[in-house]
């Protein structure tokens, strides 16, 4: 048996002004490039945020879509690709509103995702509710998994 000595600090990573300011700035600027939360919400391109979950069914892909109008959503399933296009249109400044600070992002967007091949394609179905985009892609009999019981003698 081996002694090790203890180390309070063994586990903690030490913290590096210079490194540490650098890895935030990059993570700043991918998140900017994937479409996240920019400084002034113009140039930048506006993608939604999507959870994709594994139902013992069916998948259920969520796409947050604030703002949105339905009918500016379009869902196209070509060759076991789930693509999901549309736009969120800016709104009319008025004219007596002084704007300090615009955030939101606005334009078209499109999202694409490679389907497995247990999706039957064409039984997906979608609704939208309260800002929020459910698709749900069915599963084929075959992949959905089966409980067997095996006795033991």
């Amino acid at each position: 048996m081996r002694l090790i000595r203890w180390n309070p600090l063994r586990d903690v990573t030490p913290w590096h002004p210079v490194t540490d300011l650098m890895s935030d700035e990059i993570d700043r600027i991918l998140n900017q490039l994937q479409g996240g939360t920019v400084s002034n919400g113009e140039g930048a391109p506006w993608l939604p945020p999507v959870d994709i979950v594994e139902r013992e069914n069916e998948y259920r892909v969520k796409v947050e879509l604030p703002d949105v109008n339905k009918d500016d959503v379009k869902i196209t399933v070509q060759d076991d690709v789930l693509t999901i296009r549309g736009e969120k249109k800016k709104e009319q400044e008025q004219k007596g509103e002084n704007y300090h600070r615009t955030e939101r992002l606005y334009g078209a967007f499109q999202r694409s995702f490679a389907l497995p091949s247990s999706v039957q394609s064409d039984k997906i179905q979608a609704t939208y509710d309260k800002g929020v985009l459910t698709i749900s892609l069915p599963k084929v009999e075959a992949a959905k998994p089966k409980e067997v019981e095996v006795k033991v003698n």
